[in-house]
């Protein structure tokens, strides 16, 4: 079983409105992503884990589009073409 690390510290937040997670914590979760939420008065912040097995690629401009970009709002459209 792991062990679960309690960690409480007061940080202060930047006039841009940052704070700076500490190092045992981010190395703890192993993520550079969070999400951050508001519940009761309180703010949760909670690592994002996602496991690469998730992503797969929709749109390869090499194989789908004979090695050209294409423009995010055509995306969008061919995305809502597929979701119909």
């Amino acid at each position: 079983m792991a062990k679960t690390l309690t960690f409480e510290k007061i940080q202060r937040v930047t006039s841009k409105g940052q704070i700076t997670l500490p190092a045992v914590w981010r190395k703890e979760f192993g993520t550079d992503q969070v999400v951050v939420t508001s519940k009761g008065g309180k703010i949760e912040i909670a690592p994002v884990r996602r496991s690469r097995e998730d992503e797969y690629t929709v749109f390869d401009a090499i194989r789908d589009n004979k090695g050209k970009g294409i423009k995010a709002e055509d995306f969008i459209k061919i995305l809502d073409k597929i979701n119909r």
